[in-house]
């Protein structure tokens, strides 16, 4: 090789390899072991502890870690509370129903993280243990959190909408933000199970009761009950329903099941099973909860790598509703 060309890759070689690597998080079960090593014995006592006191913090976190991942990847901005600077992402209207249980316990976890091993853990990765922590406690797969994830330093409630998925949007459109995160058809609709615990509030599916829109499909005695249950929601927007009326504290495959029977809650919901393309994966979930586990468990171990930030993307807060910098 001529000597002008070797000298010239040792340039390429030395100016482009720092750019590759320098904010790639680098995830790993392991992360904290030295560390922090109580870090799982931590998560699991706050998390056992809150779900006994408020069983529906279970699908309250998991619904906080998906809002979370599909708006600027998992690195907890979901968790940033509104200053005179910023109005963030939990305060845009799409998020005002987030659980406030969810954010309780992720504080709860950093507040005693923070006694035995101050500084070290992100609020993304606290946000994304205590998931799984909870979607296990409650009947669901165990599936594997790779940590080493830095919290992110934007919260904007301008960038929500369009980013979250909405119940009365179609199955083209809430594939679209799915496809747009990595995630398939196949894999959307193993993740929409996660509405296997958890409720709705009812001005999410109301439009499907009431008037000349009302849906028909909807199965006529779970329509008559919930009916009853809403007919005050424009006075009292805290009355909900539970997602799956069967099982509603046990993360199960009745999500499934209900969706063939006409007891789907939202329309996004009932949707799933009227559409050609996701009616098979439906079909095969509500028969089979082995499989429907398999492919959830597998869809969050990928949701819980989406967007993650390395150090010179983000930063570990000491509180996880506050950047380090206030005036952010």
């Amino acid at each position: 090789m001529p000597l002008s060309r070797f000298v010239l890759l040792i340039c390429l070689v030395v100016v482009v390899a720092p750019a590759v690597s320098a904010d790639v998080a680098i995830l790993r079960t392991d992360y904290y072991q030295k560390t922090c090593p109580d870090f799982n014995k931590i998560v699991r006592e706050a998390v056992s502890t809150k779900q006994a006191q408020q069983p529906t913090t279970a699908a309250g976190t998991l619904r906080l870690f998906f809002h979370d991942c599909f708006l600027e990847g998992c690195d907890a901005s979901v968790l940033i509370a509104t200053n005179s600077f910023n109005k963030a992402e939990r305060d845009d209207d799409l998020n005002d129903s987030l659980p406030g249980d969810a954010f309780d316990v992720v504080n709860r976890i950093k507040t005693a993280l923070e006694l035995s091993c101050p500084g070290v853990v992100s609020c993304a990765d606290i946000l994304a243990q205590a998931t799984r922590d909870l979607v296990t406690m409650v009947g669901g797969p165990y599936f594997e959190v790779k940590l080493g994830r830095k919290d992110g330093r934007e919260s904007k409630a301008h960038k929500v909408r369009g980013n979250v998925p909405m119940p009365n949007q179609t199955v083209h459109d809430i594939h679209g933000m799915f496809k747009k995160n990595g995630f398939s058809l196949r894999e959307m609709v193993a993740l929409s199970g996660a509405h296997t615990i958890g409720f709705s509030h009812c001005k999410e599916f109301s439009d499907r009761l009431y008037g000349s829109k009302a849906d028909p499909e909807i199965n006529p005695r779970f329509a008559t009950a919930l009916k009853e249950l809403c007919k005050n929601h424009t006075v009292d927007e805290t009355i909900a329903a539970f997602n799956d009326v069967m099982t509603p504290g046990k993360f199960d495959n009745m999500y499934f099941k209900n969706l063939k029977r006409g007891l789907g809650l939202l329309a996004s919901d009932h949707l799933l099973i009227k559409n050609n393309s996701t009616k098979p994966f439906v079909e095969l979930y509500a028969t089979n909860e082995k499989a429907f586990f398999e492919d959830f468990a597998r869809a969050m171990e990928k949701m819980g790598t989406v967007g993650v930030k390395g150090d010179g993307e983000g930063e570990v807060r000491r509180r996880c509703d506050h950047f380090n910098n206030l005036n952010v």
